[in-house]
């Protein structure tokens, strides 16, 4: 199916709401009522604000937190929030969303409509409906904008410095070391202690919100209280080791009851997990397993003990595991015999074009690629997969006419614009690879850098030509906010 991208696009760790989580006002209060939706933010931090708050974390993220670019997992995750998000009382639905590559369990939510989940939570998720759950929790945060609010309370005069700060506690839950410490030293870092201290009520708050997104969104609240339990079943395996969910949302048993008695109070209804979610956790279970052979072996007692014409996700699993133990005939195989199965199914036509690449069958997974794209125009994860095949056969100016599809739809995945590069570089359009890296580095953060990239694109372009124009609109709006910048 051509799932459609409504969100703009990125990936950050699950450090689950960070501040978001931030508690307010009375907690007594607080668990009596839900507050007026948006009543209280919107004084000292205004939208404009939080989204240049949220920008600056995002920077931050991709200088220093590793990703994944993976467009299945990415296409998977957008797919998802786009199910849950009208069930969401937002007041701004333009999200960005992160995906962070680490085999922890963690989620976030930060101002500017920033989402973000670590391929650990996949993991650690057993159903769909857990997984939904903790998105909907972070949704919840945002909509009730937890952030704002406490900063209002609390009167910051220095908003934009969170900025750092909030970057600095994600890294450091992200990453499970202390490469965001530097970002929160101080007074700062008390700040925050203060802040999280106080983060209870606005935890229940969320739990409430989030199971109302579920239910709405045709999901099973239960997920909640489900997913609850499998972070409570951690903390006691992991003993003084809090899992990095857990550092920002505090989980008590008296929470994880009152969640479970709330859900509860739902019709029931009897809901199944999607396969795609199925499919991409046996992905990411392929990615996060220490060697590539290990992964084989435990897919294989997977299989053994379950019946065969049923473990669809299994065998995929299997299958990425051959690929990524540079076995790709094994993977072709497989892949070949679950789309006799299910021949419309994305994921196993790009897998299998992966596959049939990595084999040097260039050729055969173009076709198979052409074929899909044409069934499913402007699909993410196909688009991407023929890009990289039409790389391998030399076809630089194929690829990168996919790319630039790709990056009118997704502007904020930076990973595009360079791979739009090595395209544009292919095809010998020099302008081409200089307009790319100047998008490049304006995600990064560098705009000097892409000032200087677009002044070498302007110069070589004729005087009056359309492109020249366009160049240097684009250089005058990043002039205008590096000059802001530096004079602010």
């Amino acid at each position: 199916m051509n799932r459609k991208r409504r969100l703009k696009s990125s990936l950050m760790p699950a450090g689950l709401c960070l501040l978001l989580a931030l508690p307010f006002g009375n907690p007594t209060a607080q668990e009596s009522q839900l507050p007026t939706i948006g009543g209280a933010g919107g004084g000292l931090i205004s939208g404009k604000l939080e989204s240049d708050i949220g920008e600056q974390v995002m920077i931050s993220i991709r200088r220093s937190t590793p990703r994944i670019t993976d467009p299945l997992v990415y296409d998977y995750l957008t797919a998802i929030i786009y199910r849950l998000v009208p069930s969401a009382p937002l007041q701004d639905r333009n999200l960005t969303l992160t995906l962070i590559d680490n085999p922890g369990i963690n989620a976030f939510a930060v101002p500017g409509g920033i989402v973000g989940v670590n391929g650990g939570l996949f993991l650690s998720a057993a159903t769909e409906q857990q997984f939904a759950s903790v998105l909907a929790h972070e949704l919840a945060h945002l909509s009730q904008r937890h952030f704002a609010r406490r900063m209002e309370q609390q009167e910051a005069n220095a908003p934009l410095a969170m900025a750092g700060m909030i970057a600095g506690i994600i890294l450091s839950a992200a990453t499970q070391s202390d490469i965001g410490i530097a970002a929160i030293a101080g007074s700062q870092a008390m700040a925050v202690q203060n802040m999280l201290a106080y983060s209870r009520a606005h935890e229940q708050e969320a739990d409430r919100v989030g199971l109302d997104i579920l239910a709405n969104a045709g999901m099973d609240p239960r997920g909640m209280p489900e997913m609850f339990e499998i972070l409570m079943r951690e903390n006691r395996l992991q003993g003084n080791r809090v899992p990095e969910y857990l550092s920002t949302h505090p989980l008590t048993q008296s929470r994880v009851s009152d969640t479970l008695n709330r859900a509860e109070q739902y019709p029931k209804k009897t809901i199944g997990d999607s396969l795609e979610y199925h499919l991409i956790r046996s992905r990411l279970q392929a990615r996060y397993t220490s060697s590539p052979q290990v992964a084989i072996d435990t897919f294989e007692a997977y299989l053994e003990k379950s019946n065969p014409a049923r473990s669809e996700a299994i065998r995929y699993g299997l299958a990425v595991a051959y690929l990524r133990n540079n076995q790709p005939e094994k993977a072709i195989n497989l892949l070949q015999e679950l789309l006799e199965q299910q021949p419309e199914r994305i994921t196993f036509q790009v897998t299998l074009a992966e596959a049939l690449l990595g084999n040097n069958q260039i050729e055969e997974a173009r076709k198979l690629l052409k074929s899909a794209l044409g069934r499913n125009p402007g699909n993410y994860p196909i688009s991407y997969q023929l890009a990289e095949t039409e790389l391998a056969a030399g076809r630089g100016s194929a690829a990168a006419q996919l790319l630039k599809d790709l990056t009118r739809d997704m502007p904020k995945q930076e990973h595009l614009w360079l791979k739009l590069a090595d395209a544009e570089g292919l095809a010998r359009n020099i302008v081409g690879v200089h307009r790319a890296r100047a998008e490049y580095d304006v995600l990064m953060g560098d705009l000097e850098a892409a000032q200087r990239q677009l002044r070498q694109a302007q110069e070589k372009l004729s005087a009056g030509s359309p492109e020249r124009q366009i160049v240097t609109e684009r250089l005058a709006e990043i002039t205008r906010r590096l000059n802001s910048r530096r004079n602010g």
